[in-house]
């Protein structure tokens, strides 16, 4: 990572401290009551939270404020105590956390997959159902571009898994057209756009995502894509001024037949984006 990188990243960590802050601390006595979730920029991103958020503010008067950050962050903000809960996609890191002592529970909440994105002439020849042998591909072809959020959120995470069952080692050596943006989806979508190159995104932020330029879909339909969700609340026992049973209320109604059939429900351009799935073992 390049020093421009480092300090880029020190920055957008300040500000996720500040948000969080600020998010803790803007209501007065007079305000309704509220939490903070830190989730993932793909429920964001995605408009599902536009969507989930409304819904359950009417069903129990409780306002979400959301910080939206990679997987890594989000629990990171959590584990600072500077969140209520997290709604995030990286089941190992999940249960890390709660192994951790930082919730007692992690519960299923839905699914969508990722989806390997490239231009539609696919110069690398990836297109397919198998996505080890289009990343294996992608490392044989100096002159495709691959942008990778290198953001450690849960995408990067799934990213990161994806490469070594390819068989390829990026601590040793990153392919020649590998590039790191240590950036949300939303904006590593837009590099590759400008770029014609080749990302993995969750379906959920490639449906809502609009500045598609000549990118389409090139690999889908792998198993190893499958991308889960799950929810957390923080464990007073580590912050006592958690909004634990605000929290819990919130967690409880994810994963209540009204909350999964909200999930349900929503669409993108007339396809579905997520789907619920909390009675998962």
């Amino acid at each position: 990572m390049t020093k421009y990188n480092v300090m880029i990243n020190a920055g957008r960590r300040a500000l996720v401290a500040l948000l969080a802050g600020a998010l803790w601390t803007g209501a007065t006595a007079a305000d309704d009551p509220f939490i903070v979730v830190a989730s993932t920029t793909s429920t964001e991103q995605s408009g599902l939270f536009s969507h989930l958020l409304p819904a359950f503010k009417q069903a129990s008067g409780i306002e979400v404020r959301v910080v939206a950050v990679g997987t890594g962050q989000a629990l990171d903000l959590a584990r600072r105590g500077d969140a209520d809960a997290v709604l995030v996609h990286d089941t190992a890191a999940e249960e890390k956390f709660v192994a951790e002592g930082f919730s007692v529970e992690r519960r299923p909440v839905m699914y969508n997959d990722f989806v390997l994105i490239g231009p539609r002439s696919d110069p690398a020849g990836a297109k397919g159902r198998d996505i080890a042998a289009a990343l294996a591909k992608l490392a044989t072809k100096p002159d495709a571009v691959f942008i990778s959020r290198g953001d450690k959120s849960g995408t990067h995470a799934a990213e990161l898994r994806l490469w070594k069952n390819a068989g390829i080692d990026l601590a040793k050596a990153k392919p020649a057209g590998y590039r790191e943006c240590g950036c949300g989806m939303g904006p590593a979508l837009n590099m590759a756009a400008s770029s014609n190159a080749y990302a993995l995104s969750d379906r959920g932020t490639w449906l809502a995502f609009k500045n598609r330029g000549d990118l389409a879909i090139v690999v889908e339909g792998d198993k190893a894509l499958f991308n889960q969700y799950g929810v957390m609340v923080v464990n007073p026992a580590k912050h006592p001024h958690v909004k634990q049973a605000l929290a819990q209320r919130f967690a409880d109604w994810l994963t209540s037949p009204a909350g999964q059939a909200s999930i349900a429900a929503y669409q993108v351009g007339g396809e579905q984006a997520f789907f619920p799935n909390a009675n998962r073992p």
